[in-house]
């Protein structure tokens, strides 16, 4: 008897799939991982509870609901040898090739002798393609090979990694097996504080599209995503990126809190004029990565180069740490 699963990154992607005829169960594998801690050295379970942590703390959702949804996602995983057949399918974007290693990574570490593995990469969104191209798709998935797991460990461990030194290597190294991993590779890195003014790319992103007028948080979203070439983030996170610089004074509310506008702070900020860091001092995990003050790491966006850093609040400037 042939068994198939499909591993796909949205209940979206599945309706769409049954659609087109894909044949098989099917397994949603979701969570944003280029926000919150995600430490090394974990067991799968282990880091559903520090997701789940993370989900509650950031009042996203409740963590027993959140945990029982990866438990049961896992449970489903660890099933894996009852299928001949595995089809993982996920885009080009960050949200879904970090996904696509922490899969890969622990299928690397399984007796996957007897099960063909393959694998839809995808430049398509597939929550916005069409059965035909879903069928297309299906006809040119990539078999999986012990490379592909080999360079998807290097990459998850890389990520989960304490400083951004390994993340940071991966750069110069091959990574075309995974056709999509140096672009998330790079996209990652630029959600580190900016050396020029401590936001992060989405942020400067977001707080620039205000400054030009747009007002409405819908649209100010819609047109964040047109400024990606790969787009990856949800609207959760980034509205509470403009609740933050509601929280400090970057941007106002007005007309009911339907509308947006910058701040003479905000403006100041913008121009580098003032720094993110010295307005809201950071607390953050990226991957393994935990930014604090004492612990900060940014990036240069002229140099593409990623350090750690001093920030002087008396010079308003970052001193290189040797």
């Amino acid at each position: 008897m042939n068994r198939v699963l499909n591993i796909v990154n949205s209940n979206i992607c599945i309706n769409i799939m049954k659609k087109a005829g894909v044949e098989g169960e099917f397994l949603l594998w979701q969570d944003f991982l280029h926000e919150g801690a995600v430490p090394l050295g974990l067991t799968l379970d282990e880091l559903s509870k520090v997701r789940a942590k993370f989900f509650d703390n950031s009042n996203f959702a409740e963590y027993k609901k959140v945990l029982k949804d990866f438990q049961e996602r896992n449970q489903k995983l660890y099933r894996y040898r009852i299928y001949n057949n595995i089809i993982i399918w996920f885009e080009h974007d960050l949200h879904d090739q970090l996904l696509l290693i922490q899969i890969l990574n622990w299928f690397a570490k399984q007796n996957i002798e007897s099960i063909n593995i393959t694998m839809v990469s995808t430049s398509n969104y597939l929550g916005e393609s069409s059965t035909k191209q879903i069928q297309k798709l299906l006809k040119y998935r990539i078999e999986l090979l012990p490379e592909h797991f080999k360079l998807a460990e290097k990459a998850w461990s890389a990520f989960c990694e304490p400083t951004p030194k390994e993340w940071f290597k991966l750069l110069t190294q091959p990574t075309s097996l995974l056709p999509f991993l140096h672009g998330a590779i790079f996209r990652m890195l630029e959600e580190y504080p900016n050396t020029k003014t401590g936001l992060s790319r989405t942020e400067y992103q977001a707080l620039l599209i205000i400054s030009n007028g747009i007002e409405k948080p819908h649209d100010i979203f819609e047109k964040h995503q047109s400024f990606e070439e790969r787009k990856f983030m949800g609207d959760i996170i980034f509205f509470k990126i403009l609740k933050e610089f509601e929280n400090y004074n970057i941007i106002e509310s007005y007309e009911n809190r339907s509308k947006l506008k910058i701040t003479k702070l905000g403006r100041r900020l913008l121009n580098a004029e003032e720094n993110w860091l010295n307005i809201k001092p950071i607390n953050r995990h990226i991957g393994g990565v935990h930014i604090t003050m004492d612990n900060l790491w940014c990036w240069d966006s002229r140099k593409h180069t990623i350090k750690r850093y001093y920030y002087s609040k008396v010079l308003n400037t970052f001193l290189i740490l040797k």
